[in-house]
């Protein structure tokens, strides 16, 4: 540490963390986490390096402000400018960090040679260059933006195998995966993420063509933002899962399995050749995959609650039920097709999204809307980045087309 307080590059008895979303609900559950490991850990000293976010900068100057040490660097990824943003502006000033701004920043964050952790927690497309730039630079990578493996996974695979990079998962099914794979020491030979079956699991399609907004976000067992709650309404989030644990994994489309799983407390499980099958139970909580990725292989006193077994629990596996919920058996195929089907998906399903939050369209056209523009495009098995960022864009205007929406 340097006599101002900040951390220098050659101080590797110190880890710093990138936290590339911090105002979104894995970005503050991961400071939650940093902060508890300076209490537990004896080996490091954890320090936030960067914290970035997009809109919420009065959030984001609270977050920095509660830290034993500023961050070195804060950005704000909306103000391309450095123009006022607002009544938070004299707090983050007052921090001492230095300020930087525009999607650009982030990238340059993304791979400064002084940060050894980049939690990749921007949601949706928007994180997938500074995920990009971590993997380039050979970073630990705590991956919770999927998108990146939606959109680009052969690509972020190659990268890897080029840099060194070590992709480690925080969603907590992949974590789950990872987890059961470590313990094994074999290879899997089927993959079972579970799907809490988000609000709509006994719902019939004739009551899902009338949901509404509210109804969609009132998830039974996760507190999330409100892309990823439509996402686990839809199962769309399951169906993304599906392709990235394609990419994690390496395994084929035809090797992960989805089950419901309503509690919550299976994370996943793994299928061996033997027929044994390993899952990994916890609560439902973030801290614990997201202080995994960033310990990995330690395991640390966690701040997520323990598993109560002084109470009874029922833990119920169910088939998942392709037939109401179509978004999952579009994950599979996407998983199979490959090439430039996953970016075309995302991005889609983003827009459909946004329509569906703002009363534009009914909850049952995100996934028939995500359909139509990906029978509608040429399949490419092989495509580079920039291609997939080119059919990004036109996805998303050809699914406003076909609702005449703008």
């Amino acid at each position: 540490m340097n006599q101002d307080g900040h951390h220098s590059e050659d101080d590797r008895s110190c880890q710093n963390v990138a936290v590339l979303g911090a105002t979104g609900s894995i970005g503050t559950a991961t400071i939650d986490v940093v902060t508890q490991l300076n209490r537990v850990d004896p080996d490091f000293r954890w320090h936030i390096n960067t914290a970035s976010g997009h809109r919420n900068t009065q959030l984001l100057a609270e977050l920095a402000g509660g830290l034993e040490h500023p961050p070195d660097r804060i950005v704000l990824s909306d103000n391309k400018n450095g123009e006022d943003f607002g009544t938070a502006e004299a707090e983050l000033r007052a921090l001492g960090s230095k300020i930087e701004f525009g999607p650009d920043a982030l990238v340059s964050a993304a791979s400064d040679k002084s940060v050894d952790v980049v939690v990749a927690a921007i949601v949706g497309r928007a994180g997938l260059e500074s995920t990009m730039a971590a993997v380039e630079a050979g970073k630990r990578v705590a991956l919770a933006n999927k998108e990146t493996l939606v959109v680009a996974g052969p690509v972020v695979s190659r990268c890897c195998e080029k840099s060194g990079a070590e992709l480690l998962p925080v969603d907590s099914e992949h974590s789950a995966i990872f987890q059961c794979i470590q313990a094994a020491a074999s290879k899997p030979k089927k993959l079972i993420l579970t799907a809490s079956g988000g609000p709509f699991r006994k719902w019939t399609r004739e009551q899902m063509d009338a949901a509404t907004p509210k109804s969609a976000l009132a998830h039974p067992t996760w507190q999330m933002g409100p892309k990823i709650t439509i996402d686990s309404a839809t199962m769309i989030n399951k169906a993304l899962e599906v392709i990235e644990a394609r990419w994690l994994f390496g395994l084929p489309a035809d090797a992960i399995e989805v089950v419901v799983h309503p509690q919550s407390i299976i994370h996943s499980m793994v299928e061996f050749e033997d027929s044994s099958v390993i899952a990994q139970l916890s609560p439902p909580d973030m801290r614990l995959p997201i202080q995994y990725a960033l310990t990995y292989p330690r395991r640390l006193p966690c701040p997520s609650p323990d598993f109560d077994r002084t109470q009874p629990w029922d833990l119920t596996l169910e088939p998942a039920d392709l037939e109401r919920f179509p978004g999952l058996e579009l994950g599979f195929e996407v998983a199979a097709a490959g090439g430039t089907a996953g970016a075309v998906l995302n991005a889609a399903n983003e827009e459909a999204v946004g329509l569906f939050l703002a009363g534009k369209i009914r909850f049952t056209d995100i996934v028939r809307g995500c359909r139509e523009v990906l029978e509608n495009h040429s399949h490419e098995s092989d495509p580079p980045l920039d291609r997939l960022l080119e059919l990004d864009r036109w996805a998303r205007n050809e699914l406003h087309k076909r609702f005449e929406v703008s």
